[in-house]
């Protein structure tokens, strides 16, 4: 079983692979993207399965003994996964690029390419192939990365665009940055956009403590936070589609996270649609808007002294 883990090692260092991923987690998931145990040969891979990383954890316990503890997914992914992915040995969602990135169903399969390459291991032909899939290598990483590229959402922000992970989610926060804001807060100013694959898709550091707001990374900032300069507001949104809206728990939640805001604070949940939205009414906190991007010209206010403005 070790000489098979070092066998794999050997693969991902001649595949050049940074040396952050040539160890034995990286070799673990090589082997069971190739379906391959201990004891078959190489020329026996076979990657036609698409694996969750649940799937991949539950094969190692299976066929190498490697027992990885449930917290250890984001591990595997960010550090031995993504690393192939970009290097082009692995794809992600094959079936579906365009599936949300906080989907349960994401999956990961060994690339065609690399899967004829690990089946010469070991034989006459090994060298060649190996030099074969060097020169071809560059192209395969581009060409699954377009793959990926053209699942994203496009959003436009200060000085260019902001690709988000794929999904409603992304998509309905485009929605309040590209159709709510100037509707209703003309002339705002984005500070913040939170993205399900990137914890921070953009992010103003220092035009938000400008107005006394310092948020560590353990701060759940909300979907977008936008400026109104002109009435010193700061707009908190929630893109409502996959989650709810703010209610009366995450409404506390985000006081106490701008507490030491110079600006005043309104609280808005987004929906994709108004059906949705009568879904989740009876949570809606109060003293707070609701908006739905298939009606954008229309904003709902729940309760309180004013219509779109922030309460002290």
């Amino acid at each position: 079983m070790r000489r098979r883990i070092d066998q794999a090692k050997c693969i991902l260092a001649l595949l050049n692979m940074p040396r952050a991923q040539r160890n034995d987690r990286t070799a673990y998931i090589l082997l069971a993207l190739s379906n391959l145990r201990p004891n078959a040969p190489w020329a026996n891979a076979d990657g036609a399965d698409r694996w969750r990383t649940v799937d991949i954890m539950q094969w190692l316990r299976d066929h190498y003994d490697k027992d990885y503890a449930p917290n250890s997914r984001e591990t595997l992914r960010r550090f031995s996964l993504h690393p192939m992915i970009e290097a082009g040995l692995v794809l992600y969602n094959p079936d579906d690029p365009a599936r949300p990135v906080n989907s349960p169903d994401n999956c990961y399969q060994i690339s065609p390419e690399a899967l004829a390459l690990v089946r010469q291991f070991g034989s006459k032909d090994w060298n060649a192939a190996l030099t074969a899939f060097l020169k071809v290598q560059p192209g395969l990483a581009a060409k699954y990365g377009k793959a990926r590229d053209l699942a994203q959402v496009p959003v436009a922000i200060p000085g260019g665009q902001l690709a988000l992970s794929p999904g409603a989610h992304s998509e309905l926060i485009r929605d309040i940055i590209e159709r709510f804001a100037p509707r209703f807060v003309r002339g705002a100013i984005l500070l913040y956009v939170g993205d399900t694959g990137d914890k921070h898709g953009y992010f103003d550091r220092d035009a938000l403590a400008a107005l006394g707001v310092v948020v560590d990374d353990h701060g759940k900032l909300p979907d977008v936070v936008l400026h109104d300069v002109g009435r010193n507001w700061l707009i908190l949104a929630e893109a409502a589609s996959s989650h709810g809206p703010v209610d009366a728990k995450r409404h506390g939640e985000l006081a106490r996270l701008f507490a030491n805001s110079t600006a005043g604070l309104v609280y808005v949940s987004a929906f994709p649609s108004r059906a949705i939205m009568r879904k989740y009414l009876a949570d809606i906190a109060w003293e707070t808007e609701a908006w739905a991007a298939d009606e954008p010209d229309h904003l709902t206010h729940f309760d309180g002294e004013r219509f779109l403005g922030p309460y002290a």
